[in-house]
């Protein structure tokens, strides 16, 4: 079957759209989509910088407390009083809290809606923004030979694909598409609300635009699939501008508030594309600004890192709080955020009031179906605990939090395929499945009995 890509589209449908007052798609192309079996969607967020993981969960007690007050005389953050860490609760030995910026999702952790998994991430001594990304994004470590990114391959090895046709089934909420993407020629990117519409020339002239390139696409669709998508591409545009008001005008759900910035304005969107039940399966979004050298700041109100946290947080909550509901309202209940990044911070701070480039960090998953709770495995802060003497150690594969939600989230039995090379699949817990129809289960089964939301 021949796939289209955006460019074969934008090649052959040029000369439509110059006989159209070179009218034009902004960022949408559309390639024959399929809808996933089940309802839940998947939003993947990367912090792109290198997360510092032991300023967002930290110990507060315990053994290691010594040791981080030690390696971070101005930036740790307080046990007790002023700005104090909020409690998480015991791993390892140890007491742990979250940076106290991050109230809106220590609200939801409480509920049991959020699980943090520590001294998780890439195993891989590279401590290169650019090589750690795209191998977590490839979701094939080790491999320079991966051709593509590990949602194109849910995506291709999920079975039970029905034919339905979403009008949008995978987007990239940027203006670039990540490499969990890379050889999906079906995945959307826009960078905003705009980017969907059809928006050349004076307003006067979009009706009579459109009737022209929809005549001339129709003449070719029955011998050329690129012209015939390209129809797909129009129904959508003019779907997306009748169904989803400006971003101003929209008032989410109970009451939410999102962080004013593109960050917020992107999990927004979002979650307007979720509730419009458009077939919307998986969703990448980003979040720069934490390669933290200099400048981090103590955990007080107005420093850098605490703004960032408070960004965070604020935007992931209001966003589970959008999707809140009951009934067929319950879209929270469907939707989980893995949060990751391509490296945690060195565990002692640096002379310029900063961390540098580490290893272990943060994984961060929340939704209706999460089991919430602290996971993983803590390796200790002693020195010969570290990893290289120098950063928290991983004990825990970012695909092992990945895979279990492809499994069981997601009903893609064939993590393998998704993560080809990786042999560590073992579920920590960390949401409720939906058993398959079929009778699969993997791992340990004999915490799968909760219901699922």
């Amino acid at each position: 079957m021949y796939r289209p890509t955006r460019r074969g589209f934008m090649m052959g449908c040029s000369a439509a759209i110059a006989n159209v007052a070179a009218a034009r798609f902004t960022s949408l192309v559309f390639a024959d989509p399929m809808i996933v079996g089940n309802h839940d969607t998947l939003i993947v967020l990367f912090l792109r910088g290198g997360m510092d993981g032991l300023s967002f969960v930290m110990p507060t007690g315990g053994p290691d407390r010594a040791h981080y007050e030690t390696a971070r005389p101005v930036l740790k953050v307080p046990a007790a009083g002023a700005n104090a860490a909020l409690p998480l609760g015991t791993m390892g030995g140890n007491q742990f809290g979250l940076h106290p910026a991050a109230t809106g999702l220590h609200n939801l952790f409480q509920d049991g809606k959020v699980a943090f998994v520590h001294a998780a991430g890439l195993d891989t001594s590279s401590r290169s923004h650019f090589d750690n990304q795209a191998q977590m994004e490839l979701g094939t470590p080790g491999d320079g030979g991966t051709t593509d990114g590990w949602l194109t391959r849910h995506f291709l090895t999920c079975p039970g694909l029905p034919a339905d046709t979403p009008m949008v089934q995978r987007i990239a909420v940027s203006s670039t598409i990540q490499s969990a993407w890379l050889a999906d020629t079906n995945v959307v990117a826009f960078a905003n609300r705009d980017d969907f519409l059809f928006n050349t020339g004076p307003s006067a002239w979009r009706d009579a635009q459109k009737s022209s390139l929809r005549n001339i696409l129709d003449l070719h669709s029955d011998v050329d699939p690129r012209y015939a998508q390209g129809l797909v591409s129009l129904d959508a545009s003019g779907f997306i501008e009748q169904n989803i008001p400006t971003l101003s005008s929209y008032v989410p759900a109970n009451g939410a508030v999102y962080p004013s910035g593109s960050f917020g304005d992107s999990l927004k969107l979002t979650a307007q594309l979720i509730k419009l039940d458009m077939g919307l399966r998986a969703a990448t979004l980003d979040l720069g600004g934490w390669d933290t050298h200099n400048g981090q700041g103590t955990a007080a109100d107005g420093q850098f890192f605490w703004e960032k946290i408070q960004e965070l947080s604020q935007a992931l909550a209001a966003f589970y709080t959008d999707l809140d509901g009951a009934g067929a309202s319950a879209y929270a209940g469907r939707t989980t955020v893995a949060v990751m990044s391509e490296f945690g911070r060195r565990f002692r701070e640096n002379n310029d009031s900063g961390t540098d480039h580490g290893h272990g960090g943060v994984i961060t998953v929340m939704g209706g179906p999460v089991v919430g709770g602290l996971y993983g495995s803590w390796p200790g802060l002693a020195n010969d605990q570290l990893y290289d003497a120098a950063d928290l150690d991983i004990t825990t594969d970012f695909r092992r939090v990945l895979s279990e939600i492809v499994v069981s989230r997601l009903e893609n039995p064939n993590w393998q395929q998704v993560f080809p090379g990786y042999v560590g699949y073992s579920p920590l817990g960390l949401v409720r499945p939906i058993l398959f129809n079929d009778g699969f289960e993997s791992g340990n089964t004999a915490s799968w009995n909760a219901a699922v939301p």
